[in-house]
């Protein structure tokens, strides 16, 4: 295989066993298609998830998949029926492409599409390799002033604006964000580009909140432990009173997102949101929790899902991040060269409060 011919890959083998690894060069296989040039990754949770675990739900890891699926990059070679890319555009990657077919999809909703090829979910190969192949309508050109580490960013701003779609964030309202991870902070900034009165960040690391408040909320909150031998539920009741009360939030806020996927903050969130108000889970931790199910019934609570994205999401957050709304960059605590791959993976798995995203440089040209 000579030097022109090889495709560097970042390759899961097996729960904890990743190896560099030189794989032909994917050829096109469709018309629409397109391949990419990867220039920036940034490393997602569920990434880590697979490496650490190999299974996510009912997405299991049975054979060797490419991780990787928040990238950028430049488009070299476009099939015979692409229209909306010309080879050498800049583009971001939605790395979930579906069937486009299904009532799912043909009703908008195609994050809910069953046969979506969604990239570094098992059997799908990732995007950490030199190029990836992906359909060129889930590729969206960078404007200029954007660089290839924000276009690799898109894709977590994409899942807030679609997590802020769910919660349908408006004007004026109150907004709660429990988590000052990547998520949870892109979740306040984007709730703040679409002129939310109030929103608020909750965490548990003081250091991560500091910096919620410098990046999108108005105001943080980080809970007291629990005491010894207090009722979990009954505290994270106390808890979401001791929020109204500090923030006058009287009946609480119109809407809290969560996105820890930790129990106490579930309740919390739960205990939180005012009557009629909406709550929207996003964090994804145990399989199952307690959850506050009467709180929920007598305050009429609308309580929704959000995974990946839906139409218009990406679109979006390429607007807010062109037009510095969001400054993605300053998420950006570490980067890699292709060839410290594991390095960066081991340091996201570490979970220090000090890191907030962690991006890899792609292959060279």
């Amino acid at each position: 295989m000579t030097s022109q011919g090889k495709n560097r890959s970042f390759v899961l083998r097996a729960v904890k066993d990743v190896v560099l690894e030189d794989r032909p060069i994917p050829v096109l296989k469709d018309p629409w298609d397109v391949r990419v040039h990867i220039a920036q990754t940034g490393i997602c949770g569920s990434d880590v998830h697979y490496w650490q675990r190999g299974r996510i739900g009912d997405f299991i890891l049975k054979s060797p998949i490419v991780l990787g699926h928040e990238s950028s990059g430049t488009v070299v070679e476009i099939g015979s029926a692409v229209k909306n890319v010309k080879v050498g555009d800049r583009v971001a990657i939605e790395p979930g492409v579906p069937c486009r077919h299904c009532d799912f999809c043909r009703s908008g909703s195609y994050n809910l599409c069953p046969d979506t090829v969604f990239a570094a979910t098992p059997p799908h190969d990732g995007t950490l390799s030199k190029y990836y192949n992906t359909q060129a309508d889930y590729c969206y050109p960078l404007p200029g002033n954007m660089d290839m580490e924000e276009g690799a960013l898109v894709e977590p701003v994409a899942v807030a604006a679609q997590i802020t779609k769910v919660g349908d964030v408006r004007p004026n309202q109150t907004v709660v964000v429990f988590g000052c991870g990547p998520i949870g902070l892109l979740c306040q900034a984007v709730s703040k580009a679409y002129s939310a009165k109030k929103v608020i960040g909750v965490d548990i690391s003081q250091s991560r909140a500091d910096f919620a408040r410098s990046f999108g909320a108005d105001d943080v909150f980080v809970p007291p432990a629990k005491p010894e031998g207090k009722d979990e539920a009954a505290w994270n009741e106390e808890v979401a009173k001791m929020m109204k009360d500090k923030f006058n939030l009287g009946e609480g806020p119109d809407v809290v997102l969560e996105a820890t996927g930790a129990q106490a903050c579930i309740q919390t969130g739960v205990y939180l949101t005012k009557k009629g108000g909406t709550y929207v889970q996003a964090g994804m931790g145990r399989e199952n929790v307690l959850f506050p199910i009467t709180t929920a019934c007598i305050r009429d609570l609308h309580i929704r899902g959000s995974i990946r994205y839906t139409v218009g999401c990406y679109t979006t957050a390429v607007d807010l991040i062109a037009s510095g709304k969001i400054d993605v960059k300053r998420l950006i605590t570490n980067r890699f060269k292709f060839e410290e791959a594991e390095q960066a993976f081991e340091l996201v798995r570490q979970g220090k409060e000090s890191v907030v995203k962690v991006i890899i440089e792609g292959v060279s040209a």
